[in-house]
């Protein structure tokens, strides 16, 4: 091994030892204590967004700036970025935050795993949460699923752009243990939307706004 190429290596391992994240781990299914314990140890605020994932945005441009001016208020030195791990819509809130120099995090169903969902490249630390769900009120037990409770409990600052039922779940959840909870709406991609009630054999929605507006405006 050569001088340099030993010299990065050992940098590495020694800027995530500092930051508290021992490895990068994308496949692992993780317990609510090891998850909870993981966030702890950061000691940084857990700042979450949620919102559209598969359905996408009608504006991905306007997500990426409200996203952005809400980034501008928080230091990148004592905040981790929180998401759902995926790659698609509001996930794409990564990469910004990346390039901004903040940890990132990903909490996420076991159905992405089974699924082979594309995760975000720019997520440093990924949590399988086992869930027979993709998240949100379980309707038999009227709980929250395993992934949803795991995402409420370890945020301190939740936002909501657009959104649908999941994310609405977890906001009025939030709200209910005073967390501080932001929304600004965003309609989803308009053709997906209709596509997929075509699909269903639905009637062709007129509204596009998502649950979470319904929730909380």
């Amino acid at each position: 091994m050569s001088r340099l190429l030993h010299f990065l290596l050992t940098t590495l391992c020694v800027l995530y030892a500092g930051s508290g994240m021992t490895s990068m781990q994308h496949d692992k299914v993780t317990t609510p204590a090891e998850i909870r314990h993981f966030f702890e140890q950061q000691n940084k605020t857990v700042l979450t967004f949620v919102g559209y994932s598969g359905a996408g945005y009608q504006d991905p441009e306007a997500m990426i700036r409200i996203a952005a001016s809400v980034l501008n208020g928080f230091d990148p030195a004592n905040t981790i970025v929180n998401i759902g791990a995926t790659l698609q819509g509001i996930g794409a809130v990564y990469e910004l935050a990346k390039k901004r120099g903040f940890i990132t995090t990903g909490i996420v169903s076991t159905q992405a795993r089974q699924h082979a969902v594309e995760l975000s490249p720019h997520v440093d630390q990924v949590f399988f949460v086992e869930d027979e769900t993709w998240g949100g009120i379980n309707k038999a037990s009227g709980q929250l699923s395993p992934t949803s409770t795991a995402m409420v409990e370890n945020s301190d600052i939740m936002i909501a752009i657009g959104g649908g039922s999941v994310g609405r779940d977890e906001m009025l959840a939030a709200k209910h243990l005073n967390k501080e909870v932001r929304y600004f709406p965003a309609d989803m991609n308009h053709s997906r939307a209709i596509e997929k009630a075509k699909k269903k054999g639905l009637p062709v929605p007129t509204s596009f706004s998502g649950a979470v507006s319904e929730a909380l405006q």
